[in-house]
């Protein structure tokens, strides 16, 4: 037994990532944890998993959980690509600004990016990237990728990615989600998560789990079976098969089978929008992006940015203006919103 090294009271606003697992996870783990099982994925728990996971996004889904979001990317983007491709994505997209260029470097793909308002792709968007596929001089452009919620923390409407889809498809090419927040967003619209992907089109998907409650893993979910290579043989080469899958596949089950994500999802939006409602009327606070999500945008003044990160963690997105990032999580409390709202308001006097 190790002592306690942080203060178990404390709670920052940089990341869903910063809270601890939900009960119902550990004790999922500590049930999986029980004698031995076959390692590498064949064990009962990764076999229920993919049950599970057809129940929320069709039929014809498989579900291959691995570490994290980075190589849920990598993989799914690889398995849809070739070696000569190219991704279309925002260019405040993850995988272009907060993945150490790991699609380029692991995949070997270029990432062909396009100036976004609102961090959302459009069909005349994409259309400023997707060209030259009979040029051999320039990388070729055969995926999109789309994320669900933004990292602007915005939401793409189920027909907002059927026209991105229907599009892509259109030229021949496949669509990739990174649903590292797709729980937030199906939650937001009150729809269920195969409305989201399968049933408007989407090929491939990365799905969060250890940003609504796991303690670690996501999944890469393919959708459609026929655009994809080799996703079993990718997840081992690019290091992201665990030898004890079973405990990734327990916690998606607690995750997913009695609707814990949603719960989880539900809370942190709610939370998010109560800190927006708290800080709004505050002078010199200024909410700059719509909250949709379980994030909250918004500028202040430097100095007071640089006191509040004293009292309480979060990130400045953009030095030059000033805007910061407010993440609320499955685990925050209408009291942690109103104690961070009034160290706020107590810099900002």
């Amino acid at each position: 037994m190790i002592s306690r090294l942080h203060d178990p009271t404390a709670r920052g606003f940089a990341s869903d990532n910063s809270a601890g697992a939900h009960p119902d996870v550990l004790a999922a783990l500590a049930v999986a944890n029980e004698g031995h099982q076959t390692a590498y994925g064949e064990d009962v728990y990764t076999a229920h998993l993919q049950h599970v996971f057809r129940q929320h996004f069709g039929d014809r889904a498989t579900a291959y959980p691995v570490f994290n979001g980075t190589g849920a990317n990598v993989l799914g983007l690889q398995a849809t690509s070739v070696p000569w491709g190219a991704v279309v994505c925002a260019d405040s997209a993850h995988i272009h600004t907060d993945e150490a260029g790991a699609p380029e470097k692991i995949a070997g793909l270029k990432l062909l990016t396009v100036p976004t308002p609102d961090g959302k792709l459009t069909p005349a968007l994409i259309e400023r990237q997707a060209w030259g596929w009979d040029d051999e001089h320039r990388a070729q452009p055969n995926v999109v990728s789309i994320s669900q919620s933004t990292e602007l923390g915005t939401l793409y409407t189920p027909e907002e990615t059927a026209a991105v889809c229907d599009w892509a498809h259109d030229r021949g090419m496949l669509v990739h989600l990174d649903g590292a927040r797709l729980a937030n967003a199906a939650a937001a619209l009150g729809v269920p998560l195969r409305a989201l992907t399968t049933d408007v089109g989407v090929d491939v998907l990365s799905f969060g789990g250890t940003k609504n409650g796991m303690l670690y893993g996501e999944a890469v979910v393919v959708l459609n079976p026929e655009a994809v290579r080799g996703p079993e043989r990718l997840r081992k080469t690019t290091a992201q098969l665990a030898s004890k899958m079973r405990f990734l596949s327990a916690q998606f089950i607690a995750l997913m089978e009695a609707d814990l994500w949603l719960r989880n999802a539900r809370h942190a939006n709610t939370m998010a929008r109560l800190l927006a409602d708290e800080v709004r009327d505050v002078p010199g606070v200024h909410i700059v992006r719509p909250v949709q999500a379980n994030a909250v945008f918004a500028v202040l003044p430097p100095e007071a940015t640089a006191r509040l990160q004293k009292r309480f963690r979060f990130y400045l997105r953009d030095q030059s203006s000033g805007e910061v990032r407010w993440m609320c999580a499955y685990d925050t409390t209408e009291g942690d919103i109103r104690a961070f709202a009034a160290a706020i308001a107590e810099e900002l006097a």
